[in-house]
């Protein structure tokens, strides 16, 4: 892919299914409150978080380009 990403999760919706730890693996995590958190706010484009972020059951993952803030996810109506 070859982008930078810049991942949130919004941990006002998060409901700490753990989907996203599973499916990206050493990239999110969840604390003690069982909030997700990206292992890296910034990163290289990677699949996992872009699947971790689809199969999020509450869409609480937010991706935009680094450089230029446009959304890669959720995708705009």
């Amino acid at each position: 892919m070859g982008d930078r990403w810049h991942v949130e999760v919004d941990r006002g919706v998060c409901i700490g299914s753990g989907m996203c730890v599973n499916t990206a693996p050493g990239r999110f995590r969840l604390d003690t409150a069982r909030q997700s958190h990206p292992v890296e706010a910034e990163s290289d484009a990677h699949e996992d978080v872009l699947a971790a972020a689809e199969g999020c059951p509450v869409e609480a993952i937010t991706i935009t380009l680094r450089d230029s803030g446009e959304v890669v996810f959720p995708p705009e109506d």
